[in-house]
């Protein structure tokens, strides 16, 4: 196949890894005039730029069609699934190092966002992860991402919903498979967040899946604790060597804003703008071989 020329369309080595995980054509239904490599790129174009569908060049296809794949494999779970793929290969190779760093980030809605019908969709939220903050209307992120700046969990809620209630949500969505026998490894060898994130629930759920917490400690819990004397226990173990990291989340976060559909939200459901974010995490993806 022709190497494709057009700036940030798959390289041949993506689509050479990719296409494995990517459904067989269906010999009954919709007709499709264009490779579902041009489609996916048709799609890959809209992440990138943040455009309406309908701006979509012709190039990639019809864009009814080019939406038509975004929305049949959200639906089909083949963006989740390649982000899970595109996993246990860096892991395969040792590229990840298993300390996981936690945080948010919240993203203005457009208003080509609001108006989603009331109508029950597989996964989607009752408030479709819409809600009003300082900023607005909008949608918070909570991730997880590994030292080497890779997404490895997110979770989508309201714009002034809190960071800490789903610290553990976000953490027990981690689960990468192994290219081979055994199960889906889903505990980190230590976990980085910042205050936000120091509750003694945080910190027991990670003491019971053993997995070394480096979360520092709030000035209001220790005047707390100091106030009680030896009744307020001992200081909870904190290492700022390994704290230092904790800003590789922040870049990957950086990362994934790079695509304008994710740094504006355009999508009316979640789940379609979480499998925006799923694309965007695929395209930042570079196979070594």
């Amino acid at each position: 196949m022709a190497s494709v020329s057009r700036r940030g369309d798959l390289t041949d080595k993506q689509w050479a890894r990719l296409r494995r995980w990517v459904p067989a054509p269906k010999t009954r239904g919709r007709r499709i005039s264009r490779s579902r490599r041009t489609l996916f790129n048709g799609v890959a174009w809209r992440v990138r730029v943040g455009s309406p569908w309908r701006d979509v060049p012709e190039a990639y296809g019809p864009w009814p069609t080019v939406y038509w794949l975004f929305r049949t494999w959200q639906r089909d779970g083949i963006w989740a699934l390649m982000v899970k793929m595109i996993l246990a290969l860096l892991d395969k190779t040792g590229a990840l190092t298993w300390t996981v760093s936690v945080d948010s980030t919240s993203v203005r809605a457009h208003q080509a966002a609001a108006g989603a019908r009331h109508r029950p969709v597989p996964g989607e939220p009752a408030d479709h992860a819409l809600g009003r903050s300082r900023g607005g209307w909008t949608t918070k992120i909570h991730l997880a991402a590994d030292a080497s700046q890779t997404v490895m969990a997110l979770k989508l809620t309201a714009g002034q919903r809190g960071d800490s209630p789903h610290f553990q949500p976000v953490l027990d969505q981690i689960a990468v498979p192994r290219l081979g026998p055994g199960r889906p490894r889903k505990r980190p060898r230590r976990v980085l967040a910042d205050k936000a994130y120091s509750s003694k629930a945080n910190r027991r759920y990670l003491r019971k899946r053993s997995i070394q917490a480096v979360i520092p400690e709030k000035k209001d819990h220790r005047r707390n604790r100091i106030a009680k004397g030896r009744h307020g226990g001992r200081p909870p173990a904190f290492d700022a060597e390994a704290y230092k990291e904790r800003n590789t989340v922040e870049r990957a976060i950086g990362r994934l804003k790079r695509f304008r559909a994710v740094a504006t939200r355009y999508d009316k459901l979640a789940v379609r703008y979480q499998a925006t974010i799923h694309i965007a995490i695929i395209l930042d993806w570079k196979p070594n071989s």
